[in-house]
């Protein structure tokens, strides 16, 4: 069983979508072929949604140059009053990539992690593949990735029919690689050595905390302004997001070891989530990726 897992980054999943662009190209056929699951958080429940209803990947790295300046146009500088962004480009967006489709249309084991924070439980939103922890698979699509991106502070909780609250699912999956490692295991009862995944990240950050003489840490520290414009840098939740992915990444090497393949690349600076400067720069690094890795996934996925 061949599993696609991708993660959430915000912004920087236009590095995933131009490596899976690539892949794309190779192998002349959409990826949804190429894997029997598809996994994704946050802009990967975009990108995986978008998989799993084969839109092509160059249509959806088109898609994220329009809207991103439009998506990530703040409505407050910090955030105590109100969400940082608004939801509603992101909204429109997602309704205009994924239309009318609901979780019921979809047979490709899709898996897309979120949080329900009316109940306080992770979530799973899974598409119509037998599983009977399907709750309701009359959800639309774009309602499902749009809980999955609701970034706390920075998107406001996406109101799910009006039956609970749901938020994003890198709080507890930001590498969705485990999610779809437990599907194999206990729904479709297959052994580790007959899975694999491979596991598509957003890029490596160097997130400097300066270790500097100031004892009390406040907002200022792991929410930094850039001053004069008082702009928040969502640094804190980036390292989490960061240590969460790296974490799930060591031990699903450790669980699958050759079966589990980790595409990533190293920024080498602080790329924040939202800093739409560096969508260009990201897209040719996820090319690079593909390069670099062409001949190790063309193996993986023999």
């Amino acid at each position: 069983m061949k599993i696609l897992c991708i993660d959430g980054g915000g912004i920087r999943g236009i590095f995933a979508i131009a490596f899976l662009q690539a892949l794309e190209e190779e192998y002349g056929q959409p990826i949804h072929k190429l894997f029997d699951v598809i996994a994704g958080t946050s802009t990967g429940a975009i990108i995986a949604a978008s998989v799993s209803l084969r839109i092509k990947m160059n249509d959806l790295h088109e898609n994220y140059k329009i809207y991103g300046e439009k998506i990530f146009t703040r409505q407050a500088t910090v955030g105590l009053l109100k969400s940082v962004y608004s939801d509603r480009y992101l909204r429109n967006l997602l309704k205009k990539a994924f239309g009318e489709n609901n979780l019921y249309s979809i047979e490709k084991p899709l898996l897309i992690p979120a949080v329900d924070i009316t109940h306080g439980r992770p979530y799973i939103y899974r598409s119509n593949y037998g599983n009977p922890e399907s709750d309701d698979l009359s959800i639309k699509i774009w309602d499902a990735v749009l809980s999955s991106c609701s970034a706390p502070v920075f998107f406001p909780p996406n109101n799910v029919e009006n039956k609970y609250l749901s938020i994003d699912g890198g709080l507890w999956a930001n590498n969705p690689s485990l999610v779809g490692l437990t599907e194999a295991l206990h729904f479709f009862n297959k052994g580790l050595d007959e899975i694999k995944i491979l596991s598509i990240g957003t890029g490596l950050q160097n997130i400097d905390f300066t270790n500097d003489k100031e004892k009390y840490w406040g907002i200022k520290h792991w929410l930094p302004f850039q001053l004069p414009s008082m702009k928040v840098t969502p640094k804190l939740i980036d390292l989490a997001l960061h240590l969460s992915s790296e974490s799930v990444s060591y031990h699903c090497q450790l669980l699958l070891k050759q079966h589990y393949l980790r595409i990533n690349e190293d920024l080498g600076e602080e790329v924040p989530f939202d800093d739409i400067t560096y969508m260009d720069k990201l897209s040719q690094l996820g090319n690079e990726a593909y390069k670099k890795k062409r001949e190790k996934i063309i193996n993986f996925l023999q």
